[in-house]
C-alpha cells in the first residue's frame, strides 16, 4: 500500500549535519504516522524520532533530543530527518517506517510501524 524510499545517507565529520529524506509512494500519505529508526553496528534497532499524520505532534529519543529534527510535507508524500551536531555514536543504518493511524488520533508512535524503507547508511568519523 505505500513504498518508502531514503536518500541523504552519507560520511559526516563529528559536529557536522546530515538530511535524511524519505519519498513515499501512494494516495494515503496523510493517513500514516511516520518515524525514524536506526541500527548501530552490532545493536539492534532503535527508535530515533516519529511525527504525526498532521505533523503537529513529535517525539524522539532521547540520544537524539535537541539535535535531531523530523518534519513531513504531506503535498510532496516527504519526511525528512535533519541531523545536526553529529556524533560517532549517531552511526547507523537509519530507516524511514510509516503506519497507519487510526482516525481521530493525532499521535507520534515510537513502535509497531508497518512498513519500512530499504535503509541508508550514515557515518560519523572521529
Amino acid at each position: 500500500q505505500v513504498q518508502l524510499v531514503e536518500s541523504g545517507g552519507g560520511l559526516v565529520q563529528a559536529g557536522g549535519s546530515l538530511r535524511l529524506s524519505c519519498a513515499a509512494s501512494g494516495r494515503t500519505f496523510s493517513n500514516y504516522a511516520m518515524g525514524w529508526f536506526r541500527q548501530p553496528p552490532g545493536k539492534e534497532r532503535e527508535f530515533v524520532a516519529a511525527i504525526s499524520w498532521s505533523g503537529r505532534r513529535t517525539d524522539y529519543s532521547d540520544s537524539v533530543k535537541g539535535r535531531f529534527t523530523i518534519s513531513r510535507d504531506n503535498a510532496k508524500n516527504m519526511v525528512a530527518l535533519q541531523m545536526n551536531s553529529l556524533k560517532p555514536e549517531d552511526t547507523a543504518v537509519y530507516y524511514c517506517a510509516a503506519t497507519l493511524v487510526r482516525y481521530g488520533y493525532d499521535y507520534a508512535p515510537t513502535s509497531g510501524y508497518d512498513y519500512w524503507g530499504q535503509g541508508t547508511q550514515v557515518t560519523v568519523s572521529s
